[in-house]
């Protein structure tokens, strides 16, 4: 199977290397079109900010591809943002595989921002791509912005408010949390994505 990180200059792509090969995948990261278009599995990672990372997919011509893909594509964090049709971080118009728009988490008393460290999931719909993954079971979140709840959550998350913390509509699915640095729970998700039909 090949499986190909998408290059859109995100911090963690080094660690979702290593995870994926852990799972026996050996996952190189490109920035070439034709060759994301010929994986089976493409993975959009993303640590930063909105705007800087859509404009390195303009710069390296991706975003046609990434809107057309017809393969299992996973966005991570802010590539999982990514995916939707705008950001309100930096205004940006995003990839718009799904439909809505990232906003800021809102700021709460007690409540610190950006989310860090391990939170509990809610299991809001069945999916293989959370085969194995029980509600109640924690991943690690790393961010400031996130999707609402809808349709196309099949995960939730608390932090001041309800957020999506993963979703899928048929091949497009997408992780706010970090599968790389959420154990056991991170390694099934992404063993459940190189499975996707």
């Amino acid at each position: 199977m090949r499986v190909v990180l998408v290059d859109a200059g995100g911090a963690n792509i080094g660690s979702v290397r290593y995870a994926l090969q852990r799972l026996g995948v050996d996952a190189p990261l490109s920035g070439d079109g034709d060759a994301i278009r010929r994986a089976d599995r493409v993975i959009l990672p993303g640590v930063g900010a909105a705007a800087a990372a859509m404009e390195r997919l303009h710069d390296l011509d991706l975003v046609s591809t990434l809107q057309t893909l017809d393969r299992p594509l996973l966005g991570i964090c802010l590539g999982m943002q990514l995916l939707y049709e705008s950001s309100e971080e930096g205004e940006v118009k995003c990839l718009g595989r799904l439909h809505g728009r990232v906003r800021s988490l809102p700021a709460r008393c007690g409540v610190r921002i950006p989310h860090m460290g391990w939170n509990r999931l809610h299991i809001e719909r069945p999916s293989a791509l959370l085969a194995g993954i029980a509600d109640g079971d924690a991943a690690y979140f790393v961010h400031g912005y996130a999707a609402a709840v809808d349709a196309v959550t099949i995960a939730s998350c608390e932090h001041g408010a309800a957020f999506a913390a993963a979703v899928q509509d048929g091949v497009i699915a997408g992780a706010q949390f970090h599968p790389e640095r959420s154990g056991r729970v991170g390694l099934r998700l992404l063993a459940n994505f190189l499975g996707l039909e």
